[in-house]
């Protein structure tokens, strides 16, 4: 495969693209706000030939790792196509299971996990903080490294004070300029991504200015996600945010036509980016 340089940093002992390819496009996980047929689109276009080429093609664009809950597709990429794409697996540990889920995907390839952000604001909001650091023990004890995601600020907030010591952190980063998003006098704290309908699934940063603020402050590399507000923010926009907002890697949900203009932007952001106000952590 031909390669296009991509700005790079390292989580333990990974060099990773300074874009990252989130996966759930590929799954048919989409927030798809009102548009029920949202989900069975993303399906139908993200056949296993196409997912097959949409690797190759970030790939060769510089991208090199994907962060994703699966690893079927990878897998046959790995083995058919030669693939050298990393994985970040998204890892679902319970209270009555804290290793199961994560053991699968360590066994089929992982390079490094982290525990998904609805989990992690869920034990937060439980108070069951503790249950992170296991988590991240228990990552780390098989030798990759081991992340705690978040969609509230909360979640860097309980693991800094308590201690844990993650390898990275997964925290959601977006502006609010978008006609659609939840008006700041609505915004509910541990209300993102939970389903309950009050954010009419179209806000998943609800006090971004916070949690630039704190991140500022933390040493450990942080992976921003949904840095376009699932797809209401353009690309030079939303990374650009995210970059200067002290983010060290952003990872993008991308069909194969959006591959190519978001790494140039994604490079050229990362290179004006340079005197930004948290030092790169990565």
């Amino acid at each position: 495969m031909s390669n296009t340089s991509m700005p790079t940093g390292k989580i333990g002992n990974l060099t990773i693209g300074r874009l990252i390819i989130g996966g759930n496009q590929f799954s048919g996980w989409s927030h798809s706000r009102d548009l029920k047929y949202l989900r069975d689109l993303f399906k139908a276009y993200s056949t296993p030939e196409r997912i097959m080429q949409t690797l190759e093609l970030a790939e060769e664009n510089g991208i090199n790792t994907i962060l994703s809950g699966e690893a079927d597709y990878l897998n046959r990429y790995w083995k058919e196509r030669g693939g050298k794409m990393q994985w970040i697996a998204q890892v679902h540990p319970s209270a009555s299971d804290m290793t199961s889920n994560i053991k699968r995907a360590i066994d089929l390839g992982a390079a490094a996990a982290y525990v998904q952000g609805g989990i992690g604001d869920s034990f937060v909001k439980g108070g069951r903080g503790d249950l992170l650091g296991e988590a991240v023990d228990f990552i780390r004890s098989n030798g990759i490294p081991a992340g705690i995601g978040g969609h509230s600020i909360q979640v860097p907030m309980a693991v800094e004070k308590a201690g844990i010591k993650p390898d990275f952190y997964m925290k959601t980063l977006h502006h609010g300029n978008y006609w659609s998003a939840t008006p700041p006098q609505q915004r509910v704290e541990f209300n993102v991504d939970s389903n309950s309908g009050e954010d009419h699934d179209n806000i998943w940063s609800i006090t971004p200015e916070k949690d630039i603020e704190f991140m500022r402050t933390v040493a450990t590399p942080w992976i921003a996600f949904k840095v376009l507000a699932a797809g209401a923010i353009h690309p030079s926009s939303g990374f650009q945010y995210a970059f200067e907002g002290g983010a060290d890697f952003v990872c993008v949900g991308m069909f194969d036509f959006q591959i190519r203009e978001n790494a140039i932007i994604a490079r050229n952001t990362v290179a004006s980016c340079q005197n930004r106000p948290r030092p790169w952590r990565a």
